[in-house]
């Protein structure tokens, strides 16, 4: 029997294990020109969120009783398609199934032995494209620049942060924990990194951190953190919002300080985004991200977790904190 995970209940508040259906169906056969899938890894990302809400978005939202999606990197076991063969690695947005057929439309093949599988979902896959649009595009570092991220030592903000240093920023990481702040310094080449867990005034952390100021901020949270950084915010500075995740599961609207004379007295720009918006470009940043990859100038992290059984809380680990680098469960 082939197990499924589907959506039960649309989550208010923080999403739980019961707002998941655990079923078993029959193995599917593959018909003419479809191809047979087994899930090998799976990302789990805290967008997912969004599109377990019954509401417009930048993207669809999951209906209920229906499989989850995500990208997954995927084995073919069976081929009817030309351009597929047994044995081939295919990256895509697929249903949670540990085996499913697909036409191949939207799939593109992986090299196993240019970087390992898992690779292709974060720092060669979504994540790192995220981070590398983001800030090339929208946050337009300079050398000399004062560049601050907060969920840096995310599957995103541990790309952002080097991105940053190879285009010659001093950069400034906010995380939540000893172990990730050292990780950030240590690994990623982090100038500062603040714990916000054990830092009682994180306006003056940042003021001490950036003392002329933030030119660049890439923010992944939201939140008091994004307050602290606007506090400090430098003139023509540019602000990346990628990510709020300190609000994702909150049921009021939160409201904090108006940033709106910071941006206007300081003549910020702000900009939102989804990679969907890069997406005629993603050739571009590919090559870029493999090219640093391949030189050692890229690092990246990961935390796997091991089990199809185990998708589910390990994307409730999210929201915990409880991931360093790229989250992706092997099956």
């Amino acid at each position: 029997m082939n197990k499924v995970i589907k959506l039960k209940n649309r989550p208010e508040g923080t999403p739980q294990i019961s707002d998941f259906e655990f079923e078993t169906e029959d193995t599917p056969s593959p018909k003419q020109n479809e191809i047979l899938l087994e899930a090998r890894y799976v990302s789990v990302d805290p967008y997912l969120r969004g599109r377990m809400m019954d509401q417009k978005s930048y993207i669809e939202p999951f209906k209920l009783n229906e499989p989850i999606v995500s990208g997954i990197i995927a084995e073919v076991i069976e081929s009817n398609n030309k351009n597929f063969k047994k044995g081939d690695f295919v990256n895509g947005m697929l249903a949670w199934k540990e085996v499913q057929t697909s036409t191949g439309e939207g799939l593109s093949k992986v090299d196993p032995d240019k970087a390992p599988l898992s690779a292709y979902l974060g720092v060669l896959g979504l994540t790192g494209l995220t981070a590398y649009f983001g800030l090339m595009k929208l946050g337009m570092p300079k050398e000399g620049d004062t560049l601050v991220v907060t969920g840096a030592a995310g599957a995103v903000g541990t790309i952002v942060g080097q991105i940053g240093k190879i285009n010659g920023c001093k950069v400034i990481g906010v995380a939540g924990s000893d172990e990730k702040v050292e990780m950030l310094k240590s690994k990623f080449g982090y100038d500062v990194a603040i714990n916000y867990n054990t830092t009682s005034d994180m306006n003056a952390a940042i003021a001490e951190a950036a003392p002329n100021g933030v030119n660049v901020f890439f923010d992944n949270v939201g939140g008091p953190i994004f307050d602290a950084v606007m506090a400090n915010i430098a003139r023509n500075a540019h602000v990346v919002l990628c990510g709020a995740i300190a609000d994702y599961n909150k049921k009021e609207i939160p409201t904090g300080p108006r940033v709106n004379t910071a941006i206007i007295k300081n003549s910020v720009t702000m900009s939102g985004f989804t990679l969907g918006d890069f997406r005629s470009d993603f050739p571009e940043g590919v090559q870029k991200l493999a090219g640093w990859l391949s030189s050692g100038k890229l690092e990246y992290e990961e935390t796997i977790v091991e089990g199809f059984d185990n998708i589910p809380q390990a994307f409730l680990d999210l929201f915990d904190g409880k991931n360093k680098g790229k989250m992706v469960v092997k099956i």
